[in-house]
């Protein structure tokens, strides 16, 4: 089965390194592809989604923004399983700080490159090894200014209500961006962060062989 991998903002493929797959399983990375000026993040979804062989099973994975753009494929594509990793499947369970920067417009006024040195400096205060934090300062820096802002403003005016029959969300008890308490995950991980998926690759990588292996016919 194709298991279809979708990253989160300001990061792509490289962050899955650690990823590894139970027996008769293919990872294919979904790559970005340039937003319209306006687009929803729906609409977003449904284009990316052309990559996908949806003429036989298949499983998607995404990680943050990756996992809104999971649920919004599986809306229109059911697939096998729909994998959440650090994310949320609905905008109900965003922290409310959020409706409130959007309302202000606040992610329309901060300097994008500030966000990448906030963000590229945080990753020297995490339990990351020196290899991956030298590696996520690298996929920061590469991220397309343009392709941040539209994200921000996809993800904070985002609308949908709709949770897949076929969710498994796993997320960690010290996720900053996108606070456990706020969403009702199917599996946690203690103490994992919002990029547990470096940090936390074993335990990770146990939850998509329980996950995957459970849909197989």
């Amino acid at each position: 089965m194709k298991v279809y991998f979708i990253s989160g903002l300001a990061a792509d493929c490289r962050v899955f390194k650690y990823v590894q797959l139970p027996d008769g399983f293919e990872k294919i990375f979904i790559d970005w592809i340039p937003p319209g000026p306006a687009e929803s993040l729906q609409s977003y979804s449904l284009r990316l989604a052309e990559v996908i062989d949806t003429t036989e099973q298949f499983a998607l994975v995404g990680l943050s923004m990756g996992g809104m753009i999971a649920t919004e494929i599986a809306k229109v594509h059911p697939p096998a399983a729909c994998i959440l990793l650090c994310s949320v499947p609905t905008h109900l369970h965003m922290p409310g700080y959020y409706k409130w920067a959007f309302t202000l417009k606040l992610h329309k006024l901060v300097p994008i490159g500030l966000l990448k040195k906030a963000s590229m400096l945080k990753r020297g205060f995490t339990p990351d090894t020196a290899s991956d934090k030298a590696l996520l300062k690298t996929v920061i820096k590469d991220s397309d200014p343009a392709f941040i802002r539209w994200a921000m403003h996809a993800i904070l005016s985002w609308q949908n209500e709709t949770i897949p029959a076929s969710l498994w969300h796993i997320h960690g008890t010290k996720d900053e961006i996108l606070p456990i308490r706020y969403t009702k995950p199917t599996h946690v991980i203690e103490g994992g962060n919002h990029l547990m998926i470096m940090s936390k690759a074993e335990p990770l990588n146990e939850f998509l062989k329980t996950a995957l292996l459970k849909v197989v016919p």
